[in-house]
């Protein structure tokens, strides 16, 4: 997954900084799963407390707190925590897309996006397996390579196929 959940500037760690500034520990709670509620709220109450101790101790709880955060939501998706991420690094066109399409309420660019990608893949794919079968006769190597391709088509067009038609367990987990 591109950096997004786990970086600095990514909708998690952004919640937290809310809910620091705000001192309201709800700000961060949708965004972990309910058994990892309860070590966020123990994390929050931590840091709240150190924040008042200076800019230094209010740095190092503030990291802290979003390394805690990111981890426990890391977690709740059943993926590694491999630590914070810059803020600024990119994501790809997908993901503000999406997030656009959440702000105005519409999925048109979104699906624009993603259908051109598609578009795009399965042509390349497609053409590859093509010129690779014309020289499918040419030897075992030769033909090996062509099914590699028709094969990798195939099977890369059955994983999106499931992906695409994937109903999420709970609707409010995030990626």
């Amino acid at each position: 997954m591109p950096p997004h959940c786990d970086s600095l500037d990514g909708p998690v760690v952004t919640a937290a900084r809310k809910a620091l500034d705000g001192k309201d520990v709800a700000q961060i709670l949708p965004y972990v799963a309910e058994d990892g509620e309860p070590e966020v709220r123990e994390a929050f109450a931590l840091t709240v407390k150190a924040r008042t101790l200076g800019p230094e101790a209010q740095e190092v709880a503030d990291r802290w707190f979003f390394e805690t955060v990111v981890r426990v939501h890391r977690t709740g998706e059943g993926a590694p925590f491999t630590g914070l991420k810059p803020a600024g690094l990119s994501v790809g066109p997908v993901i503000p897309a999406a997030a656009r399409a959440l702000d105005t309420g519409s999925a048109d660019e979104l699906s624009r996006l993603l259908c051109e990608i598609v578009r795009e893949q399965v042509e390349e794919r497609h053409r590859r397996a093509m010129a690779l079968k014309e020289h499918a006769a040419e030897g075992v190597a030769a033909a090996r390579a062509h099914v590699e391709a028709s094969l990798s088509l195939q099977v890369w067009a059955h994983h999106l196929y499931k992906q695409a038609i994937v109903v999420p367990h709970t609707p409010t987990r995030r990626s």
